[in-house]
This record gives C-alpha cells, sequence and structure tokens, in this order.
C-alpha cells in the first residue's frame, strides 16, 4: 500500500475488511467457530470456546442493561481475575457502556482519586479486593454501586470468609450481573467511546484516556494481519493496560484464534506455559528480556512454538535472544494509551525452519509474512541489521508521523525532537482526557498530537527512540510521573517535601525511582521510615528503589526544582559506591 492509495475511503475500507468493531469480530467467530477455543485460562486450566464466551459476555451486557446501565456509562472493573475482566470488558462493550479497568495495586489516595475521577455507575472487583474499596468508600464523592466476584472453591483466587461490601456503597449480587439475559440491541459507531484507561500525568495527577472503538481497531491492526486462525497468542499482562486487554485479548478475538492467558509473568513458567498451549505469539516488554536470559542455555530452547514476539521497547539484545530461542519474528515500535500504534517495523531473525523447528511451526510462512508485509507496505529488516538503538520504525498506514522542534517546526533528520502524530481517519485518536481540556488542547496543538516522547527520524527515513520528555517513569512495564511518587510520599506526616527522579535501572532499559526528602523542620526521618511508608500506601512500581534524607533541594530563581542536579548526584554516589566494592 503505497502512498498514492491513502485516502480516506481506501483506508476506511481497509478497517472495514477487517471488521471495525471488536464485538461483532467476536460474534463473528462465536457462529462460524463456535466450538474453537478463545480464552484458556491457565491459572484455573478454564478453556472457553467462542460461543461459550460469546455467550457470557452476552449475559453480562443484558444484566447491565436491565440494571439501567447503558450507552456511554462507565464501568469500573477492578480485579486480579483476568478471565472475569475479559468476559465484562466485552460485556459492557455489547451494552454500549465504557470499560474502565482501574490497577488491582492501588488502594488509598491513588483508587479514590481515580474512582471519583471515573464517576462510574457500577464498580466489579473480587473478594481479595474488597477491603481497599471499603477503606476508601467514606471518602468518595461519588457513590457507585458495586458487585464483588467469589471465586469457587477450589479455584486459584477463591477466598476467606466473606467481607461485607461497605453500606456507602450500593451491593450488588454476582448472580444480577451473570444470569442468563439476552443482550440489548445497541447501535454502536466507530467513533463511539470504548474505553477510560488511565496513563501518568508529568505535572499533575494521572488523566483518563477517552478511547473510541476505532481506535482498538488501528492499535491491533498491524498485529493481527500477519496473523491466522492457527495461531495461539500469549498473554500475562495486565487488563488495566491497553498491551494485555486490547492488542492481546481484542486481537485474538479480531482473529479468530486462542489466546492463553496467565495474571502474570513469571521466569520460569513462561516456556512450560509455551508448551503447554502451543503458543505461537506474544508481547515481551524490556525487563522481561534479562529474567528469561538468565536461564542456563539448553540444547533444547529452540524446541519451542513462539515464532513472533512483540517487544516493547526493542530491546538492544533481540537478535541474540531471537537466535537463543528460535523466535522467527520480532516485531517493534511505538505504542501508548493516547495515540495506539503509530509507529511499526517487522524484525527477519532467522530463516525459514532455521528458528521454530518445522514439526512446531505455526501461522504464516515467512513467504507468506513477506507478502503480506508488502501488501501493507511494512519493511522487513534482516535481524543482524536491526541494531540502532531505539528502533521504532515506520508509520502505519493510518497516521502522519514527524519530529516537531521547541516552536513545534519539523526537526532536520537526526535532530532529536517531540513525537508528534496526525490521524489520516476520524476515530484513531483519544477523543479527549476526561475532564482535562486544557490538557487535551495542549497536546493536540497545531493539529499534530504530541506524544510526550523524544524521538528522531534517521538519514534511512525509520524513527527512532530517544527518551521521555517531563518528568515520566517507566518501571516494570508501568507508566508513572515523578508527581504521583512526590504526591504519595508527601503524604507523610514528617516530610515537607520531596522530588523524585529517574535512573537507569540495573535491569533492561527501565527505570529506578529516586525520591530526595526534605523532613519539616526540627523533625528527625529516617530512611527506613519512608521505605516502610510506601510499601504500606504504594504499589510496588511505583516504590523507590533509593531514598535520600537531604536538608533542601535545589531550586532555580523562579523555585522549580532543578532535578538534573539530583540525577547527578545519585549517579555519582552509585559510582563510587560500586568502585568501592571493586
Amino acid at each position: 500500500m503505497n502512498a498514492a492509495d491513502l485516502n480516506e475511503q481506501t483506508l476506511t475500507a481497509l478497517l472495514r475488511e477487517h471488521g471495525e468493531l471488536v464485538t461483532e469480530r467476536l460474534d463473528h467467530w462465536a457462529r462460524t467457530a463456535g466450538e474453537r477455543v478463545f480464552f484458556y485460562y491457565g491459572e484455573d486450566d478454564v478453556a472457553l470456546s467462542y460461543a461459550e464466551f460469546a455467550r457470557r459476555a452476552d449475559h453480562i451486557a443484558g444484566n447491565l442493561a436491565r440494571l439501567g446501565i447503558g450507552k456511554g456509562d462507565r464501568v469500573s472493573v477492578m480485579t486480579r481475575n483476568a478471565l472475569v475482566s475479559a468476559l465484562f470488558m466485552f460485556g459492557i462493550w455489547k451494552a454500549g457502556a465504557v470499560y474502565a479497568p482501574v490497577n488491582f495495586s492501588f488502594t488509598g489516595r491513588l483508587l479514590s482519586y481515580q474512582l471519583d475521577d471515573t464517576a462510574p455507575r457500577l464498580i466489579v472487583t473480587d473478594a481479595h479486593l474488597l477491603p481497599a474499596l471499603n477503606d476508601v468508600a467514606a471518602a468518595l464523592q461519588h457513590k457507585p454501586k458495586l458487585a464483588v466476584y467469589r471465586a469457587p472453591a477450589g479455584a486459584h483466587d477463591a477466598a476467606g470468609p466473606a467481607v461485607a461490601v461497605d453500606a456507602a456503597f450500593g451491593a450488588v449480587a454476582w448472580d444480577e450481573l451473570t444470569r442468563e439475559c439476552a443482550a440489548p440491541a445497541v447501535a454502536l459507531g466507530f467513533d463511539d467511546v470504548a474505553n477510560l484507561i488511565y496513563t501518568s500525568g508529568t505535572t499533575g495527577p494521572a488523566k483518563g484516556v477517552l478511547q473510541p472503538h476505532r481506535w482498538m481497531a488501528q492499535y491491533t491492526f498491524c498485529m493481527r494481519v500477519l496473523m491466522t486462525e492457527d495461531d495461539v497468542i500469549y498473554n500475562d499482562l495486565p487488563m488495566y493496560h491497553v498491551g494485555g486487554a486490547i492488542a492481546n485479548i481484542c486481537r485474538a478475538a479480531w482473529v479468530g484464534c486462542e489466546v492463553a492467558v496467565w495474571n502474570r509473568f513469571s521466569p520460569d513458567g513462561f516456556w512450560p506455559r509455551i508448551a503447554a498451549r502451543k503458543v505461537t505469539s506474544a508481547i515481551l516488554l524490556d525487563v522481561m528480556i534479562p529474567w528469561l536470559n538468565k536461564a542456563e542455555p539448553k540444547d533444547d530452547d529452540r524446541l519451542n512454538t513462539l515464532n513472533k514476539v512483540h517487544m516493547q521497547p526493542l530491546a538492544l539484545q533481540h537478535h541474540a535472544f531471537a537466535q537463543r530461542f528460535g523466535i522467527d519474528f520480532v516485531t517493534a515500535g511505538f505504542g501508548q494509551t493516547e495515540s495506539g500504534l503509530g509507529l511499526w517495523t517487522v524484525i527477519e531473525e532467522t530463516a525459514q525452519d532455521e528458528g521454530t523447528p518445522e514439526s512446531l511451526y505455526r501461522g504464516l510462512s515467512h513467504a507468506q509474512l513477506h507478502e503480506l508485509a508488502r501488501r501493507y507496505d511494512m519493511v522487513v529488516t534482516p535481524g543482524a541489521q536491526a541494531t540502532r538503538k531505539g528502533l521504532m520504525g515506520l508509520p502505519p498506514p493510518f497516521f502522519e508521523v514527524s519530529v516537531r522542534d521547541a516552536s513545534d517546526e519539523l526537526c532536520a533528520p537526526e535532530v532529536a525532537g517531540h513525537l508528534a502524530l496526525r490521524p489520516r481517519l476520524p476515530g484513531i485518536l483519544m477523543h479527549a482526557y476526561l475532564g482535562k481540556p486544557d490538557a487535551t488542547v495542549a497536546a493536540f496543538r497545531n493539529l499534530w498530537f504530541h506524544t510526550g516522547d523524544a524521538a528522531l527520524r534517521g538519514h534511512d527515513g525509520m524513527f527512532y527512540y530517544v527518551d521521555r520528555l517531563g518528568d515520566r517513569i517507566r518501571v516494570r512495564g508501568e507508566n508513572l510521573s515523578s508527581f504521583q511518587v512526590e504526591d504519595m510520599i508527601n503524604q507523610h506526616p514528617q516530610v515537607q517535601m520531596s522530588a523524585a527522579v529517574a535512573i537507569a535501572s540495573q535491569e533492561g532499559h527501565e527505570d529506578d525511582v529516586v525520591a530526595f526528602v526534605v523532613p519539616v523542620a526540627g523533625q528527625t526521618l529516617e530512611v527506613a521510615a519512608i521505605h516502610a511508608f510506601a510499601a504500606a500506601t504504594m504499589p510496588k512500581f511505583m516504590r523507590p528503589a533509593h531514598v535520600r534524607i537531604v536538608a533542601d533541594l535545589p531550586r532555580t530563581p523562579t523555585n522549580k526544582v532543578e532535578k538534573y542536579k539530583l540525577r547527578q548526584q545519585i549517579l555519582a554516589e552509585l559510582a563510587a559506591a560500586a568502585g568501592d566494592k571493586k
């Protein structure tokens, strides 16, 4: 597909050729291949066919409608159980409502903020997380109804004695949401809001991103057009992230293949899971690569079915990893909650039968994948040649992409600037940040969506990632902001102020959080107290790896904290400590 083909009519036809609404694709496969496994839940060894999964989602949709929840209403889903999340996600969409997942590690201030910002009609949770919700019930300005999933005896998440729902919520019995009930007739359009998913804010609280249904179609497009019904997708990413919920679960529903799901990544369990379900495709976050590489090399490392891996971001050691484990193709790109998949590249790591053995290979052959790549104007690069750090590739057909300077003018090749995207169709990008019109207007200034990331375009025409802009931090696949970390630490009664900075992690290309903390005047504050407070109030990924108690923070004449000085300070200290150990 060359530039001459890029007009609104052909692009719209391209999306609709593959089905533009994921709920319609689920129903298509339920009608035409109903007994095929759609969702395998490894935590409880449960396999649901397309027909059974669609039937249960229909019941949820019908019951939501019966309870008065319909088009545009938000339903928050907060559970570790990925099967429950997935069923409700599709049921919510079939009712015309908005899927609003909540990070299940949130408690206290983080949890109450998101729930008040979302203002859901209903919260769906599980028995293990009900205490966290009860704890914030009194503080919530908006009091939604709440339904609790209580796993049956023998399930991996079976709970102990039942905890009552706080009276501030209106309790809804689980059977009221899952009993047999016909799905409502809801007319969904591509521009209707499907999801409300939160992303970190660099200078303020997290922002809720309103995603239309077409956003999901473009986000999954490049990955799914290179797959067949014979593929099996692996997922261990959480359902409150677009990677797990949309890139994996919804991609499978579009393709008509199986998705094999576990609640979390396990370095020891990864390859046995791949073997158990004959998995062909997986997403590996950067930090997962070194964990898998730590295993002692074995002669049979290549004897597995996994032939396509998406790496986000692309690990520098991608080729060595693929050669060791027999991965035929690695893909990479630029994806985010606001813009979906704005850049994409395909890397051929091995020749046919030199990666995944022929007896284990499923899905498109190398020749077939090359042909589809030509059809959709995807560049396929040999793995040994994809050596430049930060490779993200080229735009899919739905976007224009550029790099802009501080004045929003186009940067020259090899000059870093702000990565910006422009859609070629309506409904491709997010609608807005919920309740934050100023932030929305700023992001879309000069008719370009500004991603918040620094990139450059190389002389080869490819786009390369440079760094995050502002004070964003990435830890274990989670995006957070220094504001979030500082806001939580500042709640400690002995803290006057704090500053959080990111430094390179010892594993992968992600970050460690460093917190510089100024005590209240006259108070004595220990590092251990901050670590203990963080452990009690913050999710694990948000907790600082290093804490330093300081008398004051370096500031500019306009009172802005000079975080670069703090970063230099901690890096010098850690380097000196490492030198002393040698």
